[in-house]
């Protein structure tokens, strides 16, 4: 076998569901699309994302010995339809990505396997071999670079889909200076389904393969620092972390295969909104311990959680957005009064 091949071989053997290899040079279109994204505003309050622009839209300027981008794939589909918690407003909806354990720790472990079991076949071969491993924490366009490679296309929600896996899965790159063979671009294969467009809440997609994250729940929910406009704020209904809407309803999903890794098993569930609101710091981080949902802090959660029940319709959580009235951060002070307000509109 060929170490290519072997390669593939040892990442499926750590999980992974699907590698493909492309050029580091492989997605000369990405800086311009870049660019025009950062220049119309529409990344917001992310402003990482203007920074180091030249690193992100061209990734052999990242690490200029790099001959080879190793994309991979693993799999964090759902046991359950994503969907149907938002009819229970009583309830948090939050995106199947964080129902577990954080990604990054265990995406990156396994790619830390594979690149160092890489470098070792090559040192077999006296050939010195260089890695750098990144998840989701560097600048690099993990989903271009993932269509350059052969895994899948950018769909028209901007996000990653495989004819053989469906939406569901997280993307790792291992960037080496080895030089590998390199695979076929994959092509858009969206034909002419809406489906991901047309269910939008906020209606984030400007026009099909564009996004604008200032309107997109998964960006005003985890990114998004302070008060949300207050025309948003209804369109959020009970989704307090994320948004799975666009990616549950893509049609290719229906070949979407089972997750692998049981750290991804959903243990946060659809808890009761009336027992987050009541969270305060200390108590946040230790329910959301070794979750992806603890990065956003207590204050910007909370504020998300009384969004929804300002959402609920349920004069029953008045008190619990009540009881934050007097909260020391001025957003969920802001978001507690916005809750009844919105309740006693709601009211008969």
């Amino acid at each position: 076998m060929t170490l290519k091949a072997r390669l593939i071989e040892t990442a499926r053997a750590e999980g992974f569901s699907a590698v493909g290899f492309c050029a580091p040079g492989s997605i000369p279109q990405a800086a311009n699309r870049l660019a025009a994204f950062v220049e119309a505003g529409r990344h917001g309050q992310m402003g990482w994302m203007a920074e180091r622009m030249g690193w992100r839209g061209d990734p052999a300027a990242l690490w200029p010995e790099a001959r080879t981008v190793i994309m991979l794939a693993e799999l964090y589909t759902p046991a359950f339809d994503p969907l149907s918690v938002l009819e229970k407003r009583d309830r948090a909806a939050v995106s199947v990505y964080a129902q577990g354990r954080d990604y990054h720790d265990l995406v990156k472990k396994r790619l830390k396997r594979v690149g160092r079991w890489l470098i070792a076949e090559a040192e077999k071969g006296s050939v010195p071999a260089e890695i750098k491993v990144f998840v989701d924490t560097a600048p690099v366009m993990e989903k271009p670079l993932g269509q350059a490679a052969g895994l899948g296309w950018q769909g028209k929600h901007t996000n990653l889909v495989s004819r053989d896996l469906g939406s569901w899965f997280f993307l790792g790159a291992i960037f080496t200076t080895l030089d590998l063979p390199k695979d076929r671009a994959d092509t858009d294969h969206c034909g002419s389904c809406r489906a991901c467009l047309d269910i939008c809440p906020t209606k984030a997609f400007p026009a099909p393969y564009q996004l604008d994250a200032r309107r997109c729940i998964s960006y005003l929910t985890i990114e998004h620092a302070g008060p949300v406009d207050e025309e948003l704020r209804p369109l959020l209904g009970n989704r307090i972390y994320g948004c799975d809407d666009c990616l549950a309803v893509c049609p290719w999903n229906k070949f979407a295969k089972a997750a692998h890794e049981t750290g991804y098993a959903a243990r946060v569930g659809a808890p009761r909104l009336a027992e987050l609101a009541a969270l305060d710091d200390a108590a946040f981080r230790a329910r959301f311990s070794g979750s992806p949902i603890k990065r956003i802090g207590r204050n910007r959660f909370v504020r998300n959680v009384l969004y929804a029940v300002g959402n609920s319709a349920d004069p029953a959580l008045a008190p619990v957005a009540a009881s934050l009235l007097g909260d020391p951060d001025p957003t969920v002070a802001d978001a507690a009064l916005w809750a009844l307000r919105r309740l006693a509109q709601d009211s008969p």
